[in-house]
């Protein structure tokens, strides 16, 4: 495939973009259908699950939780954000590197679909699309249960659902411009290493300030870190001007992401 364009395809922006992601996630919704919709149910009840256990069972002993702010909320409130943009990130990091790899590594359905009209922005855009609708939905179940519970404490809550999108784009184009890189499992096998600590340490259940200054300045490096800050002011009403920053921090990660990932596309099928 490296020394064939595909029909139509003569270099220059035509070569990176067909204008067509939507049949790469019109492909993608029909697999769902009929092989990975269990997959699909288990990234919803999973934070829900999280949020019963943790925030209404261990609650109970934990109390409120006071906000950088000085604002006081009780533990259930503290966590489901944190959930939140826990769910956002594991289904997209799901699709756009274990389900990326074996698309690209051993089912090749990528060097398929480059061989069409389709480029490498349109596979990267559907793929990463795909994605965000998976987050979009897993967001509004997520806030609806949140709702019914009395954990949104501001109407700002509202605004978590565009949020979560942000969080999801970024970390399914950062996810994806890291697996166009990985040739083996075992490679593969360091995203779980680098999200587990992150799920643990990255402010979900306990505020940053019960760590050392230290650790607390690698939390704040990581990108669950900015995601959980994010979707907490906005369902809590804490919102600093500071909240902007996570805003600009998730964008770069998009555009760093989605340069990398056609850049990547390009050179393993289309070169």
């Amino acid at each position: 495939m490296s020394d064939i364009l595909a029909p139509g395809r003569s270099g220059g922006v035509s070569a990176l973009y067909a204008g067509n992601a939507r049949a790469v996630v019109a492909r993608n919704l029909a697999a769902t259908k009929t092989s990975n919709w269990t997959v699909v149910l288990s990234g919803f009840f999973e934070p829900v699950f999280y949020l019963f256990a943790m925030g209404v069972g261990l609650g109970t002993y934990v109390g409120d939780v006071t906000l950088p702010s000085g604002l006081h909320v009780e533990y259930a409130a503290y966590i489901a954000p944190g959930l939140l943009a826990v769910s956002a990130m594991n289904g997209a990091v799901y699709d756009s590197t274990w389900n990326v790899f074996f698309k690209m590594r051993f089912a090749r359905l990528y060097e398929a679909m480059l061989a069409t009209s389709l480029g490498p922005l349109d596979v990267a855009f559907g793929e990463i699309s795909y994605a965000l609708l998976r987050g979009a939905v897993y967001a509004t179940g997520f806030l609806t249960v949140m709702q019914v519970m009395g954990l949104n404490l501001s109407w700002t809550a509202v605004l978590a659902l565009p949020a979560v999108v942000l969080v999801a784009f970024a970390f399914a184009s950062f996810g994806m411009a890291i697996t166009s890189l990985m040739k083996t499992f075992q490679q593969m096998d360091w995203i779980n290493i680098v999200l587990l600590p992150m799920f643990l340490l990255s402010a979900t259940f306990f505020p940053i300030s019960v760590y050392p200054a230290p650790l607390q300045w690698l939390i704040q490096a990581m990108p669950l870190w900015h995601a959980v800050e994010l979707v907490r002011g906005l369902t809590t009403g804490d919102l600093p001007p500071s909240i902007w920053w996570h805003v600009v921090y998730f964008v770069a990660m998009i555009g760093i992401g989605l340069t990398v990932t056609t850049r990547r596309l390009r050179a393993l099928f289309l070169a």
